[in-house]
């Protein structure tokens, strides 16, 4: 009978995909490289679970049944016997994912899907070595995994869409907010936005108009705050549309539209420093702290999910 979920690849993604896929009461294994990996993964996953039921972001009882439904195993071929759907999480090396979907296209049935949670490959090319590369989509879990709501659901160029919008819908189920893109682009969805934010925001920077904290702050205290449940489109229709062209033939013309990678951050990498990890980017993390900024994220978006939540109830 098939009726697991089967997540490959336990590290920071897996582990996350894993406990969201047991706590929609699904029968889930993770499956690594080695008995110790995939153990490790499950270890993260109900760490996560944990977290979830801490925050009343799921029940005692929610809780305690997926960590039943977890477990692990050190062979895809063996697991996918009973894999009802799929989701590779492994290195983002397209070479090693394609040889991975081949393996599982030849032994997993047409009807299974076959996803992949890659953050900028293609699954055209990931699907590339595939017999049936219909049946594979890209989901594309956003980090933490355990606690945005966030999906990317990817066709690639052979993807059937019944396929995608069978996975999206699984997605429901799981507490996620998936979306479907109906191209096969650099960047999918989410990224294009965001990379478009990220532009302007080194260019604001390098110009000398603002700080890196005054971008950060302007954005986290302002458009943020009203994403959640208003986004950019919608705040167009609020506005008036002949509102929003005025401000984009005002605007547009002096925002940057460069093609290429700013060369303010290529000057900064050049240099060697390249964030928090070597103590320098575009802060000075000598006297700041990367873990506690990531703690305070993630319970802000804890926060911003039961609010969201509450809204939506009403």
């Amino acid at each position: 009978m098939r009726d697991i979920v089967m997540v490959v690849g336990s590290g920071m993604m897996g582990s996350g995909i894993g406990a969201m896929s047991a706590l929609a009461g699904n029968k889930t294994v993770l499956v690594d490289t080695s008995a110790e990996r995939a153990e490790n993964g499950r270890k993260k996953a109900i760490e996560c679970i944990r977290l979830r039921e801490e925050n009343e972001l799921n029940t005692h009882e929610e809780a305690e049944k997926a960590i039943e439904l977890l477990s692990t195993s050190d062979d895809s071929i063996k697991t996918a016997e009973n894999a009802r759907l799929v989701i590779e999480a492994i290195i983002e090396n397209v070479e090693a994912k394609q040889n991975l979907f081949a393996q599982l296209d030849a032994v997993l049935p047409v009807e299974v899907p076959i996803c992949s949670n890659t953050s900028g490959l293609r699954i055209t090319d990931i699907s590339a070595k595939c017999a049936h590369p219909e049946r594979t989509v890209t989901t594309h879990f956003w980090l933490p995994a355990h606690l945005v709501p966030l999906v990317e659901v990817v066709m690639g160029d052979k993807t059937d869409e019944a396929v995608a919008v069978a996975v999206r819908d699984e997605l429901r189920k799981w507490k996620k907010a998936p979306v479907l893109v109906k191209r096969d682009l650099p960047g999918q969805l989410a990224n294009r936005v965001f990379q478009a934010i990220i532009r302007e925001s080194i260019d604001i920077v390098a110009s000398g108009l603002a700080s890196a904290e005054d971008v950060d702050t302007a954005i986290s205290c302002g458009m943020a705050m009203r994403f959640p449940v208003w986004g950019p489109l919608k705040h167009l229709d609020a506005i008036g549309l002949n509102l929003g062209l005025s401000v984009q033939e005002t605007v547009l013309p002096s925002i940057c539209a460069d093609k290429t990678a700013s060369p303010y951050i290529k000057e900064l990498v050049e240099k060697g420093d390249l964030g928090a990890k070597t103590g320098k980017g575009f802060y000075d993390w000598s006297t700041r702290s990367i873990e506690d900024d990531m703690k305070k994220r993630d319970a802000f978006i804890i926060e911003a999910v039961k609010a969201v939540e509450r809204v939506e109830k009403k």
